[in-house]
């Protein structure tokens, strides 16, 4: 099996609620994504993807939400933003951008700040 790996950084924002005070305020948050895709196969010219596709496609994905606030996203519409919703949310996205048939699982691993993270495995028909 192969797989290939890519990551990005960016900002988003969320409201989050003071349980003390039932108040809500916005926070922004440093999010770390790390795409995995594997595949049994490699494409005619020898990848599973070309890098440089697979990049694009990923900022695209992750442009939408980049300095946004995830509470009023559609993507969040009966979704608390909470890590984990957002990882598979980013994971489903991917599926959809793209193309590649010999790809077989896409895997998320979204981290919130240095020391949380949450995966999310999508495995293809």
């Amino acid at each position: 099996m192969y797989t290939l790996a890519i990551q990005r950084e960016f900002i988003a924002q969320h409201y989050h609620t003071d349980e003390w005070h039932d108040e809500k305020y916005l926070r922004s948050f440093r999010y770390k994504a790390e795409l995995s895709i594997d595949s049994e196969e490699l494409d005619g010219q020898g990848y599973i993807v070309d890098f440089e596709e697979l990049g694009s496609q990923f900022e695209g994905v992750i442009d939408e939400f980049r300095d946004n606030i995830l509470s009023e996203l559609p993507d969040f519409d009966g979704f608390n933003p909470s890590i984990e919703n957002f990882c598979r949310i980013l994971c489903e996205k991917m599926d959809e951008a793209l193309y590649a048939p010999n790809v077989v699982v896409i895997s998320m691993k979204l981290w919130e700040g240095d020391t949380a993270w949450v995966a999310y495995d999508l495995e293809r028909a």
